[in-house]
């Protein structure tokens, strides 16, 4: 053999050599990739585990168990005299204290007991039943708060967990999805809550439902079962933190919330008065009701007038014309346009206080 042949002979036997670790390393990539290659190389990597641990960590610690103190005064606090209400939501240093008002409003005296076994008694700061919300306010030291997210919509579809104490047998964590935004007509009918598949169960009222980032996202405040509680098939609400938080702080500056009124109630206009009004986007409030002593009376609002502006503001719906005249306040002047008789003009109208439910 003549050294051009034993050359060429060599190259070929390098070049083929190359050619199978390619495809060696080639495949040994796929099979990992797939998750199979602790069995072929002998290496023993566990995956990923998914876990909310880290955002329970966060969350958990300021959410309290809330009891109803059946004892004298004189005796020192004992958890098995306390009967079991529902849970809380520590929200500052101070030791303000969300809850839902269902829970609290037959107490005579509540107890607010952490986690770490601190128990503390409570006052109320104030409450509104129309959106089921109370604020407490216990006096301790390095009180846990639960990191809040005011910023970042809830989504349909977002992981979240529902914390609380249900049935009384001690801080339980539960795990599930947003399955709509926007409930309405589940409490004063304006509400706009959080529907979601977490268990929410007897217990669990007033406490937090947070997200994977262990920030609080809404107030957990209502379950509907089917079938009965033990069914499994349980709807359950809360009310988004934005709300929430607004209303914490009117009942911390003022004891309750302050509303405006103006004695009235409407429907959605419906195609065929929009079609007469020639309204194509079919927005507006067609009035149903007016209240004789009140303010839209006393403006000479009547039924069957149709609102379209509130303060040169466009009127979409009842829920966003509701939501304006209950945010302004009492004694204000404001100014409603309508259409009456196929005609547009304005009325001036003075805003009175909502009276609180009973």
């Amino acid at each position: 053999m003549n050294i051009k042949a034993l050359l060429l002979y060599l190259s070929k036997a390098v070049l083929f050599g190359l050619v199978m670790a390619a495809v060696f390393l080639g495949a040994t990539s796929i099979i990992n990739s797939n998750g199979f290659g602790s069995n072929l190389t002998g290496n023993n990597h566990k995956s990923k585990t998914l876990s909310f641990a880290a955002a329970v960590r966060k969350a958990a610690p300021a959410v309290v168990n809330i009891y109803s103190l059946s004892i004298a005064k004189d005796q020192p606090l004992d958890s098995g005299s306390l009967q079991g209400l529902g849970s809380g939501v520590i929200m500052s240093k101070e030791g303000y204290i969300l809850t839902n008002y269902h829970v609290i409003k037959k107490a005579d005296e509540i107890v607010v007991a952490l986690q770490d076994g601190r128990k503390y008694t409570s006052e109320v700061v104030g409450s509104d039943p129309e959106t089921d919300l109370a604020v407490l306010k216990i006096e301790g030291d390095n009180l846990p708060i639960v990191p809040i997210n005011l910023l970042t919509p809830v989504q349909v579809g977002d992981v979240v967990l529902a914390i609380g104490n249900p049935y009384n047998i001690g801080q339980t964590i539960t795990q599930g999805i947003i399955s709509a935004t926007g409930r309405n007509g589940l409490s004063s009918g304006y509400l706009d809550f959080l529907q979601t598949d977490a268990a929410i169960n007897a217990g669990n009222s007033g406490g937090a439902l947070i997200d994977t980032d262990g920030e609080l996202i809404g107030i957990n405040t209502a379950a509907f079962q089917v079938g009965g509680e033990a069914g499994g098939n349980g709807i359950s609400f809360a009310i988004p933190i934005k709300l929430a938080h607004s209303i914490m702080g009117k009942l911390i500056n003022n004891g309750r919330v302050i509303r405006g009124a103006i004695g009235v109630s409407g429907k959605a206009l419906s195609p065929v008065l929009a079609q007469i009004l020639n309204l194509p986007n079919q927005k507006g409030v067609e009035v149903t009701d007016v209240d004789p002593s009140g303010p839209a009376a006393r403006a000479q609002l009547r039924p069957r007038d149709v609102i379209i502006a509130y303060e040169n503001e466009e009127v979409p719906g009842v829920e966003m014309l509701m939501d304006r005249i209950a945010e302004t306040l009492p004694d204000a002047r404001v100014t409603l346009t309508i259409i009456r008789e196929g005609k547009v003009q304005d009325l001036a109208v003075i805003i009175a206080e909502k009276p609180v439910p009973e």
